[in-house]
């Protein structure tokens, strides 16, 4: 089971990126892409306040005391997730998440897991973001001859 719980946590990500993905793309016909950010960010934010509960605690103050560049790092963060994921998908498609997919896994494996908090990879890890880098290269070449 401790195996299973974060294939099933990625599986509800992936779930709600599929889901933000259809929203982005039909929303090519919104005037301002960033305001339909705006606002998918903010019932993003209401979902977050009413389950909040379920995970614990709803002290405020005491996290914003502990933890507020965290949280703006992590806003600022979402911010430009949000944005990004706009323009990719509003003006080229949900097929080019596998760009976005293969470039994630490098900056947030390589750069924020391995070299700034120091987790550990083993071989299996180093050969799935090596093949992942072998994705960015082929997607790229079929997007060149499409």
């Amino acid at each position: 089971m401790k195996s299973l719980l974060p294939i099933i946590f990625a599986t509800i990500a992936a779930v709600g990126n599929a889901m933000f993905a259809l929203g982005q793309k039909t929303s090519t016909n919104a005037e301002n892409g960033l305001l339909f950010v705006g606002l998918s960010a903010f019932v993003a934010t209401l979902f977050a306040v009413i389950f909040a509960p379920l995970l614990g605690a709803m002290n405020i103050e005491h996290l914003l005391k502990d933890n507020w560049k965290a949280v703006l790092l992590s806003g600022i963060g979402l911010f430009l997730t949000y944005l990004g994921f706009n323009l990719l998908y509003s003006r080229y498609g949900a097929s080019q998440y596998a760009l976005y997919a293969v470039i994630s896994i490098i900056t947030t494996t390589i750069i924020v897991g391995v070299i700034w908090l120091k987790e550990p990879i083993n071989v299996y890890h180093k050969a799935a973001i090596a093949l992942a880098i072998i994705a960015v290269v082929l997607f790229s070449i079929g997007q060149s001859k499409a």
